[in-house]
Parts: C-alpha cells; sequence; structure tokens
C-alpha cells in the first residue's frame, strides 16, 4: 500500500496514457480502412503521402507497445516500487505524440511553414535525452 500512495501521480499519468493509447490502437485495429482512408486523403499533399500504411502500421505498433509498457510500470511501482517500466512508458508516450505531432507540421510543412520541422526535431530532442539521462539514472539506482 506504501508503494502505491508514494506513486499515485506516476500511477495517475500512467493509467491516463494506457487509456489514451490503448484505446487508440484498438481504433486503429478496428477501423484500419478508415483510419487508413482519411489519413491517406489528409496527407495526401505531403511527402508522407505514399508512406501512410507504413506510418499508421508503426504508429499502431508503438501505441500497443507504450499500453504494454504502462500496465508493466503500473504494477512494478504497485508491487516492487520499480520506475524503469513507468520511465519507458512515458518515454514511449512522448516519442509516439511527438511522431503525431510531426505529421500535423508536415501538413503545415507542405503550405510553407518550414519552422515547424525545425522546432519538432529540436523538442525531440531535448525529451529524448532528458528521457535517455533520466532512465540510465534510475538504472544505476535500481
Amino acid at each position: 500500500m506504501d508503494n502505491f500512495i508514494n506513486n499515485i501521480v506516476s500511477i495517475t499519468i500512467l493509467l491516463f496514457l494506457l487509456i489514451t493509447f490503448l484505446q487508440s490502437g484498438i481504433d486503429k485495429i478496428i477501423d484500419w480502412k478508415g483510419n487508413l482512408s482519411w489519413l491517406k486523403e489528409h496527407f495526401a499533399s505531403t511527402f508522407m503521402g505514399n508512406m501512410v500504411p507504413l506510418l499508421l502500421t508503426i504508429v499502431l505498433i508503438i501505441e500497443m507497445i507504450t499500453a504494454v509498457c504502462c500496465v508493466f510500470g503500473i504494477y512494478y511501482l504497485i508491487t516492487d516500487d520499480i520506475t524503469c517500466y513507468a520511465v519507458l512508458a512515458m518515454f514511449l508516450a512522448c516519442i509516439t505524440l511527438l511522431m503525431l505531432l510531426f505529421g500535423q507540421s508536415s501538413k503545415r510543412l507542405s503550405r510553407g511553414l518550414n519552422n515547424h520541422l525545425l522546432l519538432c526535431s529540436g523538442h525531440l530532442w531535448v525529451i529524448c535525452s532528458f528521457f535517455i539521462k533520466h532512465f540510465i539514472v534510475l538504472k544505476h539506482i535500481n
């Protein structure tokens, strides 16, 4: 019970991420054709127009892996106070969200807003370096 109370904020965040990515992944699986046709039309004018099926598959896989890591993260936080799965789940959630934001920014790029690519790349670098550093520190502690 102490582990649950000590990690209540992390567990709540992981529950939010679990519900978000599990629901999104299940929706992509159930309505694959509908999602694919909408996204093909949406990204038709971008450089990603021909890659939509591959990119949708990648996003689906990472969303489902993120959901599984959230489950493991919650379990290990409650039972053993181990944080590595929670950190991995949060890192994968950030990567997934950045991929989705990059996709939306690329839609704007096709209309001439070239600074969005640079901005997304900078954010990705900062977030990845923070999580990798944090994960390495936690690995040495555990």
